[in-house]
């Protein structure tokens, strides 16, 4: 099962949103899960979304 958001304003590094992407398409057995619920496209294409801005640079990292 994919890892759930963290809460709002928790900055997540690209290494981190990759690695909750992917883990969206691999089932506990390391199988491929497809097709995805519509709570999981949902979610799997907020962390796109974030990936995106992080790899424009678009998020700060609090200090």
């Amino acid at each position: 099962m994919p890892p759930t958001s963290p809460p709002d304003g928790v900055a997540r590094s690209a290494e981190e949103l990759n690695a909750a992407i992917r883990a969206f398409w691999i089932d506990g057995r390391g199988h491929p899960q497809v097709p995805l619920s519509r709570e999981q496209r949902a979610e799997y294409d907020e962390l796109c979304a974030a990936l995106r801005q992080v790899q424009r640079g678009d998020v700060t990292t609090a200090a």
